[in-house]
Order: C-alpha cells, then structure tokens, then sequence
C-alpha cells in the first residue's frame, strides 16, 4: 500500500507508475509518425516517463501518466509532436 500524505505529498519514493495522474491535464501531446525521426529528446525530457519506447522507436504516449506539460512538444527538433486541448 502506498503512503500517501494529506495534501497529497506521496513519502514512498519509487511509486510513480502506481499513480496514474494524466486525468490532470488540459493538453494532450499528438505525435505525427510520419514526421518523427526516433531522436529520443522527448523520451529524455519527459518529466512523466511517458513516452513509450521499443526496439529503439517511439512507439507512443501513455497518457495514463500524461500531465500536458508539453516539454515533449518543445523539444521536438521535427515538430512531430503538437499539443491539443483536451
């Protein structure tokens, strides 16, 4: 069982994929398949690890854990990934 703290401060470190904290969000990432080039920055940058990666190619996002942030857009080299508003 995980502690969770009032205020919703989570004091068991590891835990992140128990949460599923994407219903947070206003935006939601899009990524074009056709313009990505598998550079990993968005997979780097996520703060979430919500970029799903396999055989060396991004294969999607798990917006289970999503918060729109938007970093993934940002540092986009191709633009592949735009944001949209939920």
């Amino acid at each position: 069982m995980v502690n969770v703290m009032p205020g919703g401060r989570v004091t068991e470190p590891g835990n992140a994929l128990r949460f599923e904290t994407g219903d947070w969000r206003s935006f939601r990432p899009i990524l074009d398949r056709e313009v990505c080039i598998d550079c990993m920055s968005c997979w780097m940058y996520c703060p979430d690890d919500s970029v799903i990666v396999k055989d060396g190619k991004i294969e999607g996002i798990r917006m289970t854990h999503c918060k729109g942030c938007g970093i993934c857009a940002k540092v986009c080299p191709k633009h592949a990934i735009t944001m949209v508003q939920e």
